[in-house]
């Protein structure tokens, strides 16, 4: 059965003849994002009017992320990076000796290391193992214990494409109080991302989201508020910016301004305001069901010659990153790209990456030259 693009490649810059299979690195850019170039530049010089033009794309963008990842607007704010989602929450809990924390041995390093100021607390971090390239939800659990005070993952791998459970692992963590938090940068955008029953759920704009570096959504849960001191301190977050005279004792403004200390980038906002348009007007449910119908095609096709795939192969544990084990991960993505098949190489592994503006002839395409290239 053929699978058509959601999207057309003429929408993006710089796909005319190529097969983009790496949206799980860098997404292709929108051509409307030079549009949003242009009204950006027109507001930036256009003094107070055009300021309130520029705010116009924060306030859209968190109403649709909050629509986006079905929470509210007020719980939203923006990061300048994934990573820095997570140390937030690292720098503002009140650890205690023999406290711990929960990820895998395979998690992104933003998630696995955020921890890394908290260990001369004696804070310990739980590594759990993978299985044959899978980490099991079970597995995340049973390493929880009364002193467990965060569980951190991702919901879809950087590595090997695995979609976590997440309402799953919320359940678990029920019974101990455990806060849950969740980089979600490979699943935004291409996969329903579940953010109501996390405490923390952060990620990256320029993937699968179509938007630029340099913001981070970030949703911060209202326990996460009460258990996550300030430890940021700017005009934005601070009470009394509206008088010239500063005094001792100021109040920190509420969520969404209690997490952005200052401006977040308003330009990067600009760009993700137009892929996410894009993404909630196709709707989340139709996207997931065409990224996985595609991987599930291109997993057939990899087993069918030979290749180690990574990850379950359970219909919901699929999403828009497909990976499978290489020896030269990076010379395997070199050849193709001569071929002008994109995909990302690294980590001992081949990620082949399918979004909106892919359809089964680009699978079935990445199947036909892979053999001529492997």
């Amino acid at each position: 059965m053929q699978t058509e693009p959601l999207l057309p490649t003429n929408l993006f810059v710089g796909l005319d003849g190529i097969t983009h299979l790496c949206a799980g690195g860098e997404a292709p850019w929108l051509c409307v994002h030079d549009r949003a170039y242009r009204e950006f530049s027109r507001l930036k010089s256009a003094g107070i009017a055009g300021r309130e033009g520029i705010a116009a794309f924060a306030t859209r963008c968190r109403q649709q992320i909050a629509e986006l990842w079905s929470v509210s607007p007020q719980h939203i704010a923006f990061m300048p990076s994934a990573s820095e989602g997570m140390n937030w929450l690292a720098r503002g809990l009140d650890w205690k000796s023999e406290d711990n924390v929960v990820t895998s041995d395979v998690e992104f390093p933003s998630v696995a290391y955020a921890w890394k100021n908290c260990e001369h607390r004696q804070v310990e971090v739980r590594m759990v193992r993978q299985r044959n390239g899978i980490v099991r939800e079970s597995d995340l659990l049973d390493a929880v214990d009364e002193r467990t005070r965060v569980m951190a993952v991702s919901q879809v791998s950087f590595y090997s494409g695995q979609c976590l459970n997440v309402p799953l692992l919320a359940e678990g963590l029920q019974k101990n109080g455990a806060l849950l938090a969740v980089d979600a940068t490979h699943a935004s955008g291409v996969l329903r991302v579940p953010s109501a029953c996390t405490d923390l759920t952060v990620s990256s704009s320029y993937k699968w989201m179509l938007g630029a570096h340099g913001v981070a959504p970030c949703y911060v849960s209202p326990r996460m508020q009460e258990q996550m001191k300030v430890t940021c301190f700017g005009w934005h977050n601070m009470d009394g910016w509206s008088s010239p005279v500063r005094r001792p004792g100021a109040a920190v403004q509420p969520m969404p301004d209690r997490m952005e200390p200052g401006n977040p980038s308003i330009i990067s906002l600009a760009f993700l305001d137009g892929g996410l348009s894009l993404l909630l007007d196709l709707g989340m449910e139709r996207i997931e069901h065409h990224v996985r119908d595609l991987a599930s095609r291109l997993r057939l096709g990899l087993v069918k010659q030979g290749h180690t795939l990574l990850g379950p192969d359970q219909h919901d544990s699929l999403s828009g990153n497909t990976c499978f084990a290489v020896d030269d991960a990076a010379a395997l993505a070199g050849r193709l790209a001569q071929n002008r098949i994109l995909c990302w190489g690294d980590c001992g592994r081949l990620r082949v990456s399918t979004h909106v503006y892919n359809g089964s002839d680009d699978v079935d395409h990445f199947l036909n030259v892979l053999p001529e290239t492997g």
